[in-house]
């Protein structure tokens, strides 16, 4: 046998990987930002539909009935909508924030003619979620 071939060791040293975790963990480092910025972009996204869905079923109460409805629990019971949806940033379907329409002729209140999300967080853009 050669006498050089029992010195022959295969394998990473001890360098070599803390070179590969060092590098690994820059790349996560670098990634986790944009991963959280695309998590908020969809909940956003989320968001805007929920709204768009729940003011739409709102304008068909009125255009159906002559009056909104008196809170969004009706909309489900009306058929309207199968359920109310979920606030993506408060996780929750309780939290919507609604607007009660005042009516003019008596000063009684009317139905929810708008609503907002029950957020207090600001959105990428600026704007506190629950102006929109």
């Amino acid at each position: 046998m050669d006498p050089s071939s029992h010195n022959t060791h295969t394998g990473y040293t001890l360098l070599e990987l803390m070179i590969v975790v060092a590098i690994a963990g820059i790349l996560v480092t670098l990634a986790v930002p944009s991963f959280q910025r695309s998590a908020v972009k969809a909940r956003e996204a989320a968001l805007k539909q929920n709204l768009f869905t729940l003011r739409t079923v709102m304008d068909q109460h009125y255009a159906d009935h002559g009056v909104y409805p008196p809170t969004l629990e009706a909309l489900v019971e009306s058929g309207y909508l199968r359920e109310i949806p979920m606030d993506p940033f408060t996780k929750s379907p309780d939290t919507w924030q609604t607007t009660i329409e005042e009516e003019e002729e008596e000063g009684e209140l009317g139905g929810i003619w708008d609503v907002h999300s029950g957020s207090d967080l600001v959105a990428l853009n600026g704007t506190p979620y629950n102006e929109w």
